[in-house]
């Protein structure tokens, strides 16, 4: 870094003090907003770097200046906890040039590069995998792909060990009298809690979809497609649920509120999963289940949670309607229909997801990696006479499956019977 950097840094922090959006055009705000987001991951790389040189020299003015952790959180409005992480992230990436590299030219974020180097320390010979899952994908499938890497250097009985350990669950009142919560719970049991609850929380939100269409008075260009936010998660573990709603939809409450009530609604004794889909999942390698443990290149998983111990799949078995697929089995490319329904083997490898990992599926459209709440979208519609088969099935979210629909319909390809 010159020592240019400082009047520059001044320079820049004026012209966005005086950046009036309502000037520009909306793809120049467009650019500028791309551009910034680079400038801003490369500066927040160069502030740690500069704070970090700062405490090696002793050289933090005022107070926290004992806590270079401390200092910096005064800096930059943040938490202790979080300033310490992105010390020890710079710290970290003194050992991972490439990954440095690419912080310090604003492609990276310093949150993406913790990923890989804890994943790195952890898994050696992951960087140049999640430096391309960085660059082309969001934060949170690099961070599945990572976790994914960390647990499979791990002992599975350690895992299983750490993850039982680790359960947990709070509750407190805020300020408002409301009773609120967190938990943790290993993926055997997780899993299917999470998959039953989005199951009820869509049920009930399209309940209400139904009666607020009923009760709205009609309006003109109802079929148009607007932006709008069904719900935030808090970055551990839940997920934001934005994109293409009908107008219509605007009058409903968010997917968290569903949520809430579907939660009541499970504790009550009412809920249910999906009426065509297993609430669990288990991949198991047959020889590994009949051997009691996996060997190299066997897998043992729940699909959304991770491996597990073939013991604990066998427990999970005895009180379940097993499935088979088997390599040598159906020949999954030649099931097609020409009407909707998906028949059982069809629908159990679709619910598996791609092999080799076997690991379930995520939404096809790029950039989106929701897990839930998805939908099989005919790629050629049903009303184009699109067959229901292997190939022609992809997995979309419910927003960019309207969108989809929305396209299609626009392409003139449902103008049939079947059309959607």
């Amino acid at each position: 870094m010159s020592h240019g950097a400082l009047p520059a840094a001044e320079v820049l922090l004026g012209e966005l003090r005086a950046f009036e959006p309502g000037l520009w055009s909306g793809a120049d705000c467009a650019a500028l907003a791309v551009r910034l987001a680079a400038v801003e991951k490369a500066c927040a790389a160069a502030r740690v770097r500069a704070a970090a040189r700062a405490a090696a020299c002793g050289a933090l003015p005022g107070a926290g200046a004992g806590d270079p952790a401390e200092w910096l959180a005064r800096q930059t409005g943040t938490s202790g906890p979080r300033a310490r992480e992105e010390l020890e992230t710079a710290e970290a990436l003194a050992a991972l040039p490439r990954t440095r590299e690419a912080v310090e030219a604003g492609e990276l974020s310093l949150e993406q590069a913790r990923e890989i180097a804890r994943t790195e320390a952890d898994a050696p010979g992951s960087e140049a995998e999640l430096l391309g899952v960085a660059r082309t994908q969001s934060l949170r499938a690099l961070k599945d792909r990572a976790r994914k890497r960390r647990m499979d250097v791990l002992n599975i009985a350690e895992l299983h060990r750490r993850r039982r350990g680790a359960r947990y669950v709070r509750h407190w009142r805020n300020e408002l009298g409301n009773v609120c919560g967190r938990f943790e719970l290993p993926p055997e049991v997780g899993v299917p809690f999470v998959n039953r609850l989005d199951a009820e929380t869509g049920r009930i939100r399209r309940a209400a979809r139904r009666d607020h269409r009923t009760s709205a008075p009609a309006t003109s260009g109802s079929s148009s497609a607007t932006a709008a936010v069904r719900g935030a998660g808090d970055g551990t573990g839940g997920e934001v649920r934005a994109g293409l709603v009908g107008a219509a939809d605007a009058g409903l409450e968010p997917w968290e509120a569903y949520a809430a009530d579907a939660l009541v609604r499970m504790f009550e004794g009412g809920g249910r999963g999906k009426h065509d889909r297993a609430d669990l999942i288990v991949v198991c390698d047959l020889n590994a289940w009949r051997r009691g443990h996996t060997h190299p290149g066997e897998v043992c998983h729940v699909i959304g949670g991770g491996p597990i111990p073939v013991e604990v799949a066998k427990e999970l078995g005895k009180d379940a309607f097993l499935k088979a697929v088997l390599h040598d089995g159906v020949a999954i490319h030649t099931v097609a229909h020409l009407g909707r329904h998906r028949p059982a083997e069809l629908r159990t490898a679709l619910d598996l997801g791609p092999p080799p990992d076997l690991d379930g599926v995520t939404c096809r459209q790029d950039g989106c990696d929701r897990r839930y709440g998805l939908e099989w979208d005919h790629i050629d519609p049903v009303a184009n006479d699109g067959p229901t088969s292997y190939q022609n099935l992809q997995p979309l979210c419910w927003q960019h499956h309207q969108h989809k629909t929305h396209t299609d319909r626009n392409r003139g390809l449902l103008t049939g019977r079947h059309a959607e």
